[in-house]
């Protein structure tokens, strides 16, 4: 099983890159799950026409009870791709990292793995903090790899080294590692050159890029990814390409 978390600086187009990826995958015949991680709860939005699913933490805050059934808090996707949020706290009231936690907690409860048996598992997970709940996906084994998603902004830089360095703490328990960095332009001056140093000092290679494109905003305000829209463009042979590389990765470990 192929186990990944994305993570980024909040705005860097995370849930862009995976949703994109889960879709790529999904297109290839692998059997997929997506976990956003983000108390925003909009990373599988377009995976689902637009219509956005209703988080695991909201459930249970709304209902005072567990879900019983796994359908309760998923949804079957673009592809047969199984969706599923996190979501958060009431906005103001307690930590948004344990929406993740009890989350976790109670997919494992669930046997989520075990019965539905997925090739792939993405975890799109927020970076601008790095403990708690969001260090869950490397910390506690869910992931494996962590592709980390960045532009050439000096932000966007600053979070992508944290994240580096909190996955790096995590090596010696055999936790997740960084697979690399997935470059989302934003067409900042000398971008490539930024970004291609910074891979550079911490010794973790550009393994994907993502051209600035209107395409994904027009096919996002469809609701869809744009491998859903148009899964032969240039932009979408980009995340086709990230896939295969992970896959062949995988294979090759």
């Amino acid at each position: 099983m192929l186990k990944v978390a994305i993570y980024g600086k909040g705005g860097i187009g995370k849930s862009t890159v995976t949703s994109n990826l889960a879709a790529a995958f999904a297109n290839m015949g692998k059997r997929v799950i997506q976990i956003g991680c983000d108390p925003k709860a909009d990373s599988t939005i377009n995976l689902l026409g637009g219509e956005p699913l209703r988080p695991v933490m909201n459930f249970m805050r709304e209902e005072d009870e567990e879900p019983d059934e796994l359908a309760q808090i998923s949804k079957e996707g673009y592809g047969g791709i199984l969706c599923i949020e996190t979501g958060g706290p009431t906005p103001g009231l307690g930590c948004a990292g344990r929406g993740i936690i009890a989350t976790f907690q109670l997919l494992e409860d669930m046997d989520l793995f075990a019965h539905y048996k997925p090739d792939v598992v993405l975890y799109d997970v927020l970076g601008d903090v790095v403990c708690g709940g969001f260090a869950a996906p490397i910390r506690e084994g869910y992931a494996e790899k962590v592709l980390i998603v960045t532009s050439g902004e000096k932000m966007a830089l600053y979070a992508a080294n944290n994240i580096s360095s909190a996955v790096r703490n995590f090596e010696d328990r055999s936790y997740a590692r960084v697979f690399g960095i997935v470059l989302n332009h934003r067409n900042v001056e000398n971008e490539m050159e930024k970004v291609q140093a910074f891979s550079e000092k911490i010794g973790v290679p550009i393994v994907g890029e993502v051209p600035r494109s209107d395409e994904i905003i027009r096919w996002e305000d469809q609701g869809k990814t744009v491998i859903e829209g148009n899964p032969d463009s240039e932009i979408s042979k980009c995340f086709f390409d990230l896939a295969e590389l992970l896959l062949k990765e995988e294979e090759n470990a």
